[in-house]
């Protein structure tokens, strides 16, 4: 008989342990009146990592050719690589502190 005790007790704290488990979304979190928006953070972080994957552009991607990839690789190797454009990131102005 010791051990239908011991079975009972490990349900009843298994059963509580899962009962950790339950988010607002389900019908233990209505009856519990728990907030149906919990675990929005995780779903938007996981939601931001997600990359489309037919993305659209605004400008055409430029067609690239064997030869202009094997003059960018030899510009690199011989330390001559086009500076870039200056890119701008924000519409306010700002000033060289000097």
């Amino acid at each position: 008989m010791p051990t239908d005790r011991l079975h009972l007790i490990l349900i009843a704290a298994a059963a509580g342990a899962l009962g950790g488990c339950a988010t607002g979304q389900d019908q233990l979190g209505k009856a519990l009146g728990a907030d149906p928006s919990w675990g929005e953070a995780n779903r938007q972080t996981m939601a931001a990592q997600i990359i489309d994957p037919a993305p659209q552009y605004d400008t055409a991607i430029p067609k690239g050719t064997g030869t202009t990839a094997a003059a960018a690789i030899e510009r690199y190797r011989t330390d001559k690589v086009k500076k870039p454009d200056r890119s701008i990131t924000s519409r306010f102005p700002t000033t060289a502190a000097n």
